[in-house]
């Protein structure tokens, strides 16, 4: 083992709360790479090693269960389905989360020894990556979306897609579906799943499959299993709303977001139809930066598979690794 490796996970309190850290890396120098998962209640800490742990050799990798996710959810709410008063004064927003990132990487400037990390997130994490380089610039080397979330009208792209590929198909059960749910905004929460159901499958005729999602496993027992569980129903609700109330509506990045003082690499699966690419196409003409780069991966949907992170790897090593290294230089 490199004398310099470091692999570090436990609870460190982030504004307020104490929430899961992980940080694995061959040699602590390398710069950091923070990871923001989607969801919002779908943390990638039980499945790191296995997808990303060749990563290590040349970032350290810094996996955080967001609050209401994961085993940050299991150690402040409890493991079951929240009452409703519970669940009303539980707050989850996206001004609390970019709080808790920010100070996520407060720590890590601090464990570390770095002045600045390369930010990377996915689906939800991308909109919640948005938020933090926006608020807090100085703090990052780059910022790396996948699937990019930009607000709640690419859903309405998303809704037309969907309906369109339903009636090419012949698919009469899902253009059922789509016809009784009807367009966003949606004032049931289980209208966006039962979309998201049909999209998966769409998606999945035209991308490659996605890895073996397997947590570790240290990850795989009940507790985990339970927290992982309730973390997600709690903040898919929150995400929705109950009422089409939920952080998903107030989404507008492509109005209030659109000039950003860090350079910013978008990568989209051509395949994605929940945050289609003429959507992100859209956000990024608008979008102004130091730099800007997108990438249009082929036979990728809105999950990672295989295809998206060979093309994030690559963006990562030939794209965002010599800007840190410019930056350090004296």
């Amino acid at each position: 083992m490199h004398p310099r490796a470091i692999r570090e996970q436990g609870y460190v309190t982030l504004n307020g709360i104490p929430q899961w850290l992980t940080i694995t890396g061959q040699d602590c120098r390398n710069p950091v790479l923070l990871f923001l998962h989607g969801g919002p209640g779908n943390p990638l800490s039980p499945y790191a090693d296995a997808v990303y742990g060749a990563w290590a050799k040349d970032f350290t990798l810094v996996q955080w269960d967001q609050r209401g996710a994961g085993r940050t959810y299991g150690r402040n709410l409890p493991v079951r389905e929240l009452e409703a008063d519970e669940f009303e004064r539980t707050p989850l927003n996206l001004a609390l989360m970019a709080a808790d990132g920010i100070a996520a990487v407060e720590y890590l400037q601090q464990r570390l020894g770095q002045r600045q990390v390369i930010l990377t997130g996915s689906s939800w994490g991308s909109a919640l990556g948005v938020e933090m380089v926006s608020l807090r610039p100085g703090l990052f080397h780059a910022y790396v979306g996948l699937s990019q979330m930009v607000g709640h009208r690419s859903l309405d792209a998303s809704y037309a897609a969907m309906l369109q590929r339903a009636q090419d198909l012949g698919d009469q059960p899902s253009l059922a579906v789509l016809k009784t749910i009807g367009p966003p905004p949606w004032q049931n929460p289980r209208h966006f799943g039962q979309m998201r159901r049909i999209l998966r499958g769409y998606e999945a005729q035209r991308s490659e499959p996605a890895p073996a999602w397997r947590p570790a496993a240290e990850y795989a027992g009940a507790p985990d299993r339970a927290a992982d569980e309730a973390g997600e129903d709690f903040s898919f609700l929150k995400f929705v709303g109950l009422n089409g109330d939920g952080m998903l509506w107030q989404l507008k990045l492509d109005e209030q977001r659109t000039r950003l003082a860090v350079p910013i690499f978008l990568l989209q699966g051509a395949e994605d139809l929940l945050t289609p690419p003429a959507a992100t196409q859209a956000y990024f003409d608008r979008l102004e930066a130091p730099r800007k780069q997108l990438v249009m991966v082929p036979k990728a949907g809105h999950d990672p598979n295989g295809p998206m992170l060979a093309a994030q790897q690559r963006l990562l090593l030939n794209d965002v690794l010599p800007l840190t290294r410019k930056r350090a230089a004296p």
